[in-house]
């Protein structure tokens, strides 16, 4: 996915009620941008650190622009624009890029499911049957290390989904967790069960009942982001 028109850079000056991003452009310009991202963003962002972001034209906008990639306190590179996660997959998924999901018919998104009301990412058509997937932004990485981990806050509405899907497994139907790795210099990622234990749990409960785990990395620079690996997941 190439940015077009091309990305505009500055710097982060703050991200504060959560959706709005002051930063100043390389031109001295001071902006407040729109922040696309309902996590908590941990170590995801740095007070003067390098962003890029698109700008809109549109009027009938509020803000002039969408906060897309951040410069991380550990040198890296994030995809914070958490919408970009399902286009990523999505355009992989067309392209073969994600090998155990090759061979669908027919791709639907945002279909209703499941026992508590909820809306499955991606519902993968094959001949034998259907594949629901579920589609995570992954953007929290740490000092010295290469392992990402998910979720950045406590996510009641990610346990909902993973006992979702697990309900799926056990009456049969393939059901998929897809982490979609945003962050640069990453090889592994894992449940943050520092963060939020009840999650850890119900990613454990729903791969013992049949749930498949699957994690992808994002090559991410300001003029492109694409998956472009598969990683390992872990549980220990």
């Amino acid at each position: 996915m190439r940015f077009n028109p091309p990305l505009e850079e500055g710097r982060l000056i703050r991200r504060y009620k959560r959706f709005l991003t002051d930063i100043e452009t390389v031109t001295g310009e001071l902006l407040t941008i729109h922040c696309p991202n309902t996590g908590s963003m941990l170590n995801c962002m740095v007070e003067g650190g390098q962003v890029w972001f698109s700008r809109s034209n549109d009027p009938k906008r509020k803000l002039p622009g969408t906060w897309e990639i951040a410069e991380t306190p550990q040198g890296r590179l994030a995809c914070v624009n958490t919408a970009r996660a399902n286009q990523l997959i999505e355009e992989a998924l067309h392209a073969g890029m994600i090998s155990e999901l090759n061979g669908f018919t027919a791709l639907k998104r945002e279909v209703p499911y499941g026992q508590e009301n909820s809306r499955i990412d991606f519902r993968l058509d094959y001949p034998d049957g259907a594949a629901y997937v579920e589609v995570k932004s992954v953007t929290l990485g740490f000092d010295g290390s290469a392992i990402a981990a998910f979720p950045d806050a406590v996510t009641q509405r990610g346990a909902k989904h993973l006992r979702e899907l697990a309900h799926l497994a056990r009456d049969g139907v393939r059901a998929v967790q897809l982490y979609c790795v945003n962050l640069s210099g990453i090889e592994a990622v894992r449940p943050a069960v520092e963060i939020d234990p009840a999650y850890a749990a119900a990613l454990r409960e729903a791969k013992a009942a049949g749930v498949e785990v699957l994690a992808y990395g994002v090559r991410v620079t300001p003029e492109e982001v694409c998956v472009d690996r598969r990683l390992e997941v872990l549980f220990d």
